[in-house]
């Protein structure tokens, strides 16, 4: 379990660097939206058969990567919409 919650703060934060310009994130959004893409990919990975859910392999860890770069943004547009909606 800790080293899913690692595994999840890691892609996490691989995804914020990889998407351009600034998250309004805090650490805790991170690591959830980190996790959530984890399993994401593990889910891929397993679907595709190359590894189990849990499992760490290659395309499980790019595909979680690239599922919690998309829910950073998804996340980005939904705190913008909440900010320009208050004004």
């Amino acid at each position: 379990m800790i080293g899913f919650i690692v595994a999840g703060l890691i892609i996490g934060a691989l995804a914020r660097l990889i998407k351009p310009g600034k998250q309004n994130l805090g650490i805790v959004a991170t690591l959830l939206l980190g996790l959530v893409g984890s399993v994401i990919g593990g889910t891929i990975a397993n679907l595709l058969g190359t590894g189990d859910i849990f499992e760490l392999n290659v395309l499980g860890f790019i595909v979680s990567v690239i599922a919690a770069v998309l829910l950073i943004g998804v996340a980005e547009a939904i705190a913008g919409r909440n900010r320009t909606s208050v004004r």
